[in-house]
């Protein structure tokens, strides 16, 4: 693969070998539940080994003395977990494997043995010890060096996630889903963190919060945290991350788990880096609720339903309002991207503490769909409104190992610069990209250097090239109702009764007020009236003919419905006030940009086509209570389309020959 090369690409071919002694005891759709725990129990091993007999002594000589105990320890592994077991996988035994195999998971520490839990592995111990594969696992595992020296965190991710997705693909469960390729994350982590290196330069062991509401196996919050560490020296101490992640998959979560608690913080080596990793559905239970952070990065997954989290999405976007995560509005049930979206903006620190960044990875439809006044157009309205889009990159197609789809990332701040205020930055960096060997739907994938054009482009905030800095009004406009007078008048002809006679209003007629209303329009026959002439009519009629009785509204729009043909050339149709009544049949909208007077663009684009038209003025914005419904969108091509000439004819049919002569030539070679 191409994110896991040299060392790293045998390791994890190393590792799935194993899956050659599983086969005919366990389906190859277990393959992954066992290799997988079996590689985070060696990662944390190597870990342990350098300090695993100063541990056990530590244990012995403290267990009973009424000190605490797990205080003790973590400051003798220096790390914050610990085993106090007298195995390991290479002392296990052929005898006993299974009972010592139990016994070393249960003396982790808590923190640890979570990890084992959220793969049940109890169970696949029993398993492979009754297939009589056990000591064999074990003996295969112990001999891999997983050691962070031998194995840097970084190509320990991509392996996890290597591994992850060759489970996933042999049993179809889409685990590529919450996989987000290295480059992506790269960029993402560049992009977000950048603007304040001269922050992190200037403060040595500065500490700030970090968070990702589906951070699978952490592979953004691994980057962050190496991002900032990078500014640290023999001269002064880096400054910190302190990670936070919520993951709604139990295998994931576990070895994001793993990831987080073999990180140390120089200030601060016993810190456990992996009590703020969550399990469970953000968008329904919210782990962190009530807490900002001052850096946020997502890849929520694209396109999925949330109607599991409905009841509770919506119970708190009724309930709480703007005081919630969901105040602006709901997008449709087939998408919850966009409630990522919100939920990020709601957890950015409050200016007065620092600020708050966000970096989230979404699919092209968050950026246009649905209309004004749609939930999905109302969370754009709030983001740019409340000038919290600092800038969206557009990135190239193919990146992705489950869809080639088109793919943005959207950076948000509420603490942008001067420069930048009331402004969003686009950058079309699709053609930013490196060919790479098929990996699924990966393709492609964006290099270091390209990484490093894109965030230059990102730094320079202007209009030029590959970039564009517009006012947020910009993406706005005010939909407005336009409605034409009806034009009507009445024909009475046996057309127009024997459609009368179909109406509803008709058949709930008696016999004998049928025969009465038919009686009333004989005389009429042949004749055309104004459309008033039949609230006139049929008052006349009933006073006429008591057979007909009390008329109602219901018959007279019956009346109006049969016998009203639209006449272009006629008068306009007004009602007892001499309100014009508009014709339902030509209502019209129209998109006025935000940044234009609704009268304006009124003239010149409408009137001069349609002169009798007019604006609803009832047709109003919920919001502001001004004429016309606001809407947003953001349209890429709009900004940056660029024509390209249609070839010249010649050059086509010069083509087509060519083409017509190889096939000619085929098939010469065929009947040869």
């Amino acid at each position: 693969m191409a994110e896991l090369t040299g060392s790293g690409a045998s390791l994890a071919d190393f590792i799935w070998k194993n899956a050659e002694d599983l086969w005919g005891d366990f389906k190859h759709t277990d393959f992954g539940k066992i290799i997988l725990p079996f590689t985070l129990l060696r990662r944390l091993e190597c870990v342990l080994e350098p300090t695993r007999v100063e541990v056990r002594d530590a244990y012995l000589t403290h267990r009973d003395s009424g000190l605490d105990l797990d205080l003790i320890l973590r400051q003798v592994t220096r790390y914050p977990f610990y085993n106090t077991s007298e195995y390991v996988l290479g002392t296990l035994g052929g005898t006993k494997t299974r009972q010592n195999l139990q016994d070393y998971i249960a003396r982790f520490s808590d923190n640890a043995r979570v990890i084992f839990e959220q793969f049940d592995f109890a169970n696949t111990i029993i398993r492979l010890d009754k297939a009589r594969l056990l000591f064999t696992i074990c003996k295969n595992f112990a001999s891999i060096d997983l050691h962070p020296d031998a194995v840097p965190d970084r190509v320990m991710s991509n392996l996890y996630e290597h591994l992850i997705r060759r489970f996933g693909a042999a049993v179809n469960e889409a685990a590529e889903d919450f996989m987000t390729p290295r480059d992506v994350v790269h960029l993402a982590t560049t992009l977000l963190l950048d603007p304040n290196d001269a922050l992190f330069e200037s403060n040595p062991g500065l500490i700030r919060t970090l968070y990702d509401p589906a951070c699978g196996t952490g592979g953004f919050l691994t980057d962050a945290m190496n991002h900032v560490a990078d500014h640290g020296s023999r001269f002064q101490v880096p400054p910190a991350l302190i990670p936070h992640g919520q993951e709604l998959e139990p295998e994931t979560h576990a070895v994001c788990l793993t990831a987080m608690l073999l990180r140390t913080l120089e200030t601060d080596p016993g810190r456990d880096l992996s009590k703020n990793i969550k399990l469970g559905s953000t968008l329904s239970n919210d782990r962190f609720a009530g807490e900002r952070f001052h850096y946020c990065l997502a890849n929520p997954p694209f396109g999925k339903k949330w109607e599991k989290d409905q009841k509770a999405v919506t119970r708190e976007h009724t309930e709480k309002g703007y005081d919630g995560r969901f105040g602006p509005g709901l997008p449709r049930i087939n998408d919850g991207s966009m409630l990522f979206l919100l939920h990020l903006a709601s957890k950015m620190e409050r200016p007065e503490h620092g600020g708050g960044r966000v970096a989230i990875v979404l699919s092209g439809s968050p950026l246009f769909n649905c209309g004004a006044g749609s939930g999905e157009s109302e969370i754009r309205r709030w983001l740019l409104e409340r000038d919290l889009v600092e800038a969206i990159i557009a990135l190239p197609t193919e990146i992705f190992f489950r869809t080639g789809i088109g793919t943005y990332l959207w950076i948000l701040s509420n603490k942008k610069p001067a420069d930048r205020r009331e402004r969003v930055q686009l950058i079309d960096a699709t053609g930013l990209w490196t060919s790479i060997k098929n990996e699924g739907n990966k393709r492609r994938l964006i290099s270091d250097d390209q990484i490093r054009q894109i965030a230059q482009v990102y730094a320079a905030a202007e209009t030029a090239g590959i970039s564009r800095l517009l006012d947020y009004r910009t993406f706005g406009y005010r939909r407005i109702k336009v409605l034409r007078p009806l034009r009507m008048r009445l024909h009475i002809d046996a057309d127009s009764l024997d459609r009368l006679r179909e109406e509803k209003a008709w058949g709930k007629l008696t016999e004998s007020q049928q025969t009465a209303w038919e009686a009333a329009l004989t005389p009429h026959l042949g004749q055309i009236h104004p459309f008033a002439w039949a609230e006139t009519f049929a008052t006349e009629a009933a006073s006429a003919s008591p057979a007909i009785g009390k008329v109602g509204k219901t018959f007279i729009k019956a009346l109006i419905k049969a016998l009203g043909e639209r006449d272009p050339e006629g008068e306009p149709v007004t009602d007892k006030d001499g309100q014009l009544v508009p014709d339902s049949e030509l209502t019209d909208y129209e998109n006025v940009p935000l940044t234009e007077r609704i009268t304006d663009y009124f003239a010149r684009e409408v009137l001069p086509h349609v002169p009798d038209a007019y604006i609803d003025e009832d047709f109003r914005d919920q919001g502001d209570g001004e004429i016309g419904r606001v809407g947003y969108e953001i349209n890429f091509n709009r900004y940056f389309y660029q024509y390209r000439p249609p070839r010249p004819l010649e050059a086509i049919d010069a083509e087509l020959k060519q083409v017509e002569a190889e096939i000619a030539a085929l098939l010469g070679e065929v009947t040869e």
